[in-house]
């Protein structure tokens, strides 16, 4: 009966782990993939911007701002500090890997291309979309200096999912 019950759990474990890496596969597709590189470069540039120069855009203060109001029209209290922090941190990096995973698609030849535009329309988008949408602009629209940051920011993002991209895809 021993060795019944080992074999059943093995081919119960080894069919599990096949479902998880199919899933895992379709969730995390090479184009999505990229895209998590180029977002996390978007939020490193970011965060070390915030720390070295005083004009760099603080789209961390719009993003803590859209989470808490959003929370708080629910009905709840939104988190605090560090916990607000993490959350929207999440939030960005899920958010932006999905959009620069969108440059993936398409024709090959226009992938850098592709790469600029998206991240110049997302960094126009951080200018551009904060007052419609009720927030505060002044985080990214505090000096001509901070503007161009964010734009240039966001193609860099852009950028770094194409060369991502590429590596991936990268055959023999």
């Amino acid at each position: 009966l021993w060795p019944c019950f080992c074999i059943a759990w093995f081919t119960g474990f080894v069919h599990i782990t096949l479902s998880l890496k199919k899933i895992f596969m379709v969730v995390l597709n090479k184009n999505i993939l990229s895209g998590i590189i180029g977002a996390i470069m978007l939020n490193l540039v970011h965060q070390l911007g915030k720390k070295v120069d005083k004009d760099a855009p603080r789209i961390d203060q719009i993003g803590q701002e859209a989470l808490s109001k959003s929370i708080r029209s629910v009905g709840y209290d939104p988190p605090r500090g560090n916990k607000l922090f993490a959350a929207t941190l999440v939030g960005d990096l899920v958010a932006n890997s999905i959009y620069y995973g969108l440059i993936g698609k398409g024709r090959k030849e226009n992938l850098l291309l592709r790469g600029i535009v998206y991240g110049a329309v997302a960094g126009i988008g951080a200018l551009t979309l904060t007052k419609p949408m009720g927030l505060d602009g002044q985080p990214v629209n505090k000096t001509a200096k901070t503007k161009i940051m964010t734009i240039g920011w966001y193609v860099l993002g852009g950028v770094v999912t194409v060369f991502a991209h590429k590596l991936i895809n990268r055959r023999g």
